[in-house]
């Protein structure tokens, strides 16, 4: 059986959807969008969320590719994946498109 490409394509902003679908994924995205690297510690203190909560979070968005994190010294500091992050625009729209319908 062959498989379809779109079907493909649509698997792959399902499971990127799975992986933002949270208020505090999305407001973590939001904080970092400006490409500023950012620690758990800042994370947590900016969005006034458990430090455990934000470890959580960004645990699952670096799993699926959404942030990347980059070791300065004993610190981690994370970062929007350049990649992924006009994906994740592109998925917004999409969804609001169907929203209409």
């Amino acid at each position: 059986m062959v498989a379809n490409p779109e079907f493909e394509r649509l698997e792959q902003y399902s499971e990127a959807l799975r992986a933002i679908a949270h208020p505090i994924r999305l407001a973590i995205i939001n904080l970092l969008q400006d490409g500023r690297p950012r620690s758990v510690t800042d994370i947590h203190e900016r969005l006034q969320i458990e430090q455990a909560a934000a470890s959580h979070h960004l645990k699952i968005l670096r799993y699926n590719g959404i942030v990347h994190a980059q070791r300065e010294g004993r610190h981690i500091f994370y970062l929007v994946s350049d990649e992924t992050y006009p994906q994740i625009l592109e998925l917004l729209k999409t969804a609001d498109n169907f929203s209409t319908i």
